[in-house]
């Protein structure tokens, strides 16, 4: 087996390698010199051939027997296996490589080190081709029928990368529908097409030879005005589809769970986390087809569950941490570790960073400096901590990332090295650095030196700042009485917890009350009947209706909010809140839409079916028009669930009455997942998808036909080449779903951030789906982003989880870096006041002085930054700290 050229040689006793293999290339990395630093065979990330001997081959198999009141599975996915299918080339052709494969040559930590090269020459290729749907949409023998709904954006992902390591790559994606349904994620596809030399192909393809001499692969596909051509690429990724793991049989057998005709676990719509076996949930891609958003806000739904039925263990086996004692350092002299990230390749691609770690070495106060490949993995973090100890370092810089998200993690380290959490600074060299400066590697690295330098300097001046802990109301209140609001609200009350749970209008449902059935067949008004049953029923619920939120004051753990409700004032005292409030339904303006009685939107269409109206069930022909009010300029973004929305309506006419011509006129069909197996039923009936662009739109108009009324829809057809006029009777608009309107108020009195469409802003789209950056109010439901009703479900459940992370604790930790006021100096101005965006400071009538209430200080600084006495601080960012790095740089 051939490796790169850096590892044809003889590996010393003093490094460590791991293999990872594939079926087209061997993948190798090596990490120097780490194993032999963790001492005591405790190595955790060798999973290859380790000659430094840290890894006991010797183990062997044991079985334990472990009693547990609930199971949770999460068994995730196996990636599509395209070598079975002789279209794709797949280890017959050496530059065929799969997605996986492709990750691997991206990362830092691949055979190449990030860098994209041809296994057959090792040169960079120029011009790369991406299959996608491998593996998935498809009915043949070995391919899976539904959509694996990852697929477009990872694709788009990879386009992105391949081309900020090379500018001038050539990149064509060669796909059926573009999928980006998720939250932002139309942006970015855009972002991905409007790349120079990045081409989106509209066709099926397959592999058809390889050039014997240059190993360059061509690519067959169909284009709808010169016919079917064929193109040379210097390599072909394969955008593979997801699996159901592999022992889903044996999963199945052994937990006595019942599995989908797909091999996934199958799960009810009412409840799509819980199994037909009490007692054992399911979380994540086992579910189905599922991005990193949802797995992490099922798994969170999983548990909650579980501690409903778990909840009178809470707190009996936990065991506390304990951290060493802190040591007083303030009186020694500065001694400064320095830990260069590589963060895969994100930063060592562009910044030289063994020239930041040999350059930190000359600084002053510097006794310490190392490179790690992931700063933020359990051995890097380990490390660190040992690193301090061992060195007596007394501040530690991280140059890595933004300290938005691995902050915590690393004050962490310090604190298991018993140093104080407040003595780290992190050097954010990744987005202020080489995410910003791909293409300028050289200024790069010298901006990563200023910036590391600057760190180094406020660092020697850090001082210990103190945390204190405030007790936690054990009640939550919940904005929004719709499936998501009822579905929290029901699982924090059945965790032993009071809810309070307020609806603007007068009866709880929320748009729920305008749904029938979904796509998977449940009966929405059944559901919603019993569940707005239980919430009455449910002795820790109040409920309070035509509530409208007047103030909410106070801080993490400890909230008032003051309503008037039915008539009367009502002040609310809860630990946490959750935003619940839903979304609306766009009113089109557009296609005759409240001007023709026979237009409607889907979702009127659904109740005119339910509600037996012959005009519409007795219908000749029904058009529906896909991408109204949004997609556009006003609203860039998919709605989601117009597309299943359509289908599911299209089946029920077809099925009430097979005569009936329907005609769904549409951009890119987004039936994702196992909602792809409804949408080819539909073309099965007889539905006919009648493709269209934005620039060349449907028009619609009113006429006269054989001596009826219709609706005249006229479209072009890009496979016949043809416009063609559709005389409906009934013409359904996909209105596009749209942010409640008082989306914008709540996110001011609740302080929550909104997205650039106005939706909430979760505090990390991935890690973070269902918390806002404000501590201790959380979101779910369609007020986050449009969703189908199963999802709403589980992300309804997956915000009670992360709530019930907060309110199972009697104290909650606050921040240390707070402002704090110089009595001695403040002359009582004010002009801190009014700039507090959380309402912390307060005028001392008494001592003429402004205080600073750091309980519900959130450290912005806004006050030290205005005070023209410099009487206020903020801790931790004090004027000769911040002065130091503006002179250090």
């Amino acid at each position: 087996m051939e490796y790169p050229d850096k590892f044809n040689q003889e590996i010393s006793v003093n490094k460590a390698v791991h293999v990872y293999f594939s079926q087209a290339i061997p993948l190798v990395s090596y990490i120097d010199d780490s194993c032999l630093k963790l001492k005591e065979n405790k190595c955790d990330i060798c999973s290859g051939v380790c000659q430094a001997g840290a890894i006991d081959f010797r183990q062997t198999p044991t079985k334990t027997d472990i009693n547990v009141g609930a199971i949770i599975l999460s068994s995730g996915i196996t990636p599509f296996d395209p070598s079975a299918r002789e279209e794709y080339g797949y280890t017959k052709y050496q530059n065929v490589v799969t997605s996986m494969d492709y990750e691997r040559l991206l990362s830092s930590t691949g055979p190449y080190e990030g860098k994209v090269l041809r296994q057959t020459d090792k040169t960079h290729p120029k011009k790369i081709a991406w299959i996608q749907c491998v593996g998935s949409r498809r009915v043949t023998d070995g391919d899976n029928s539904y959509c694996s709904g990852v697929c477009c954006t990872y694709t788009q992902k990879q386009v992105i990368l391949t081309k900020d390591h090379h500018t001038d790559a050539q990149c064509t994606i060669f796909h059926n529908d573009i999928r980006s349904f998720g939250k932002d994620f139309e942006r970015y596809f855009q972002r991905a097409d409007a790349l120079d030399n990045v081409e989106f192909v509209r066709s099926y393809a397959s592999i058809s030879k390889e050039d014997p001499e240059t190993k360059n692969v061509f690519v067959r596909y169909a284009t709808a005005n010169e016919g079917v051509k064929e193109e040379e690429f210097d390599m072909v990724v394969l955008s593979v589809g997801l699996n159901p793991p592999k022992a889903y049989k044996e999963i199945s057998d052994k937990f006595g769970i019942e599995i989908n005709a797909h091999g996934f676990a199958q799960t009810d719509s009412i409840n799509p986390v819980k199994t037909n076996r009490p007692g054992i949930y399911v979380s994540g891609a086992f579910l189905g087809p599922t991005d990193v958003p949802e797995s992490v806000f099922t798994a969170s739904a999983a548990g909650s569950q579980t501690g409903e039925i778990l909840g009178y263990r809470r707190g009996k086996l936990d065991q506390k941490r304990v951290y060493p004692e802190q040591r007083n350092v303030s009186e020694e002299e500065p001694r400064i570790g320095v830990f260069v990230c590589h963060c895969g390749a994100n930063i060592s691609s562009v910044v030289d960073v063994t020239s930041v770690v040999d350059y930190v070495l000359t600084l002053p106060n510097v006794v310490y400096a190392t490179q790690q490949i992931f700063s933020c993995a359990t051995n890097s973090a380990k490390e660190i901590t040992d690193l301090a100890v061992e060195k007596g370092l007394n501040r530690v810089v991280i140059a890595a990332c933004s300290p938005r998200t691995l902050e915590p993690l690393f004050q962490d380290t310090l604190k298991e090295a018993g140093l104080n959490q407040y003595y780290l600074d992190m050097a954010n060299i990744r987005e202020h650095c080489s995410w910003v400066h791909s293409k300028q590697k050289e200024d790069a690295t010298q901006k990563a030196l200023d910036i590391v330098r600057m760190s180094v300097a406020r660092a020697a001046r850090l001082e210990p700042l103190q945390e204190f802990n405030l007790p936690v109301n054990k009640t939550a209140l919940v904005v929004g009485g719709g499936i998501a609001g009822m579905n929290c609200a029901l699982s924090m009350a059945k965790q032993g917890h009071e809810v309070q749970l307020i609806e603007k209008a007068k009866d709880l449902g929320g748009m729920a009350r305008r749904l029938h059935t979904t796509l998977e067949g449940m009966d929405v008004q059944t559901y919603l009947n019993n569940l707005i049953q239980e919430v009455y029923k449910n002795p820790l619920i109040h409920v309070s209706h035509e509530a409208e939120i007047k103030e909410v004051d106070g801080y993490l753990g400890n909230f008032t909010t003051t309503i008037e409700t039915e008539g009367r004032i009502k002040e609310i005292k809860h630990g946490a809140s959750v935003l619940a409030i839903g979304a609306e339904e766009y009113k089109p303006t557009e296609y005759l839409y409240g001007e023709n009685e026979n237009v409607f939107t889907h979702m009127a269409i659904g109740e005119q079916i339910t509600e037996g109206n012959e005009a519409v069930l007795n219908a000749e022909t029904l058009v529906m028009i896909q991408c109204v009010g949004s997609r556009n300029e006003e609203r860039n973004y998919c709605s989601r669930v117009c597309c299943g929305h359509a289908v599911k309506n299209a089946l029920k006419l077809k099925k009430l009455n097979p005569e009936m011509k329907i005609y769904i006129l549409f951009r890119d069909v987004r039936t994702y997942g196992f909602r792809e197996d409804s949408y080819r039923e539909a073309m099965e009936l007889g539905v006919k998808f009648i493709r269209y662009t934005p620039e060349d739109a449907p028009e619609v108009e009113e006429a006269k036909e054989g001596g009826k009324d219709v609706i005249r829809v006229t479209v072009t057809d890009s496979i016949l080449g043809q416009r063609l006029e559709l005389d409906a009777d009934i013409l359904s608009l996909a209105a596009a779903v749209i942010p409640a309107e008082s989306t914008p108020e709540m996110a001011s009195l609740f302080k929550a951030a909104l997205s650039p469409d106005q939706y909430f802003k979760e505090a990390h789209v991935k890690l973070k789906p269902v918390e806002f950056a404000t501590d201790g109010v959380y979101l779910c439901g369609t007020a986050h982003y449009p969703k189908h009703v199963p999802e709403t479900i589980n992300q309804a459940y997956g915000a009670a989880g992360r709530v019930m992370t907060l309110l199972s604790k009697d104290t909650v930790t606050t921040s240390g870096t707070v402002a704090r006021i110089d009595y001695a100096t403040c002359v009582g101005c004010q002009t801190c006041l009014p700039l507090c965006p959380y309402e912390a400071i307060s005028y001392n009538d008494k001592k003429r002085v402004c205080v600073v209430n750091q309980i519900l200080c959130k450290g912005c600084g806004n006050c030290a930054s205005a005070c023209p006495c410099h009487s206020a601080n903020l801790l931790g960012y004090k004027p000769d700290q911040i002065l130091a790095q503006i002179g250090a740089v």
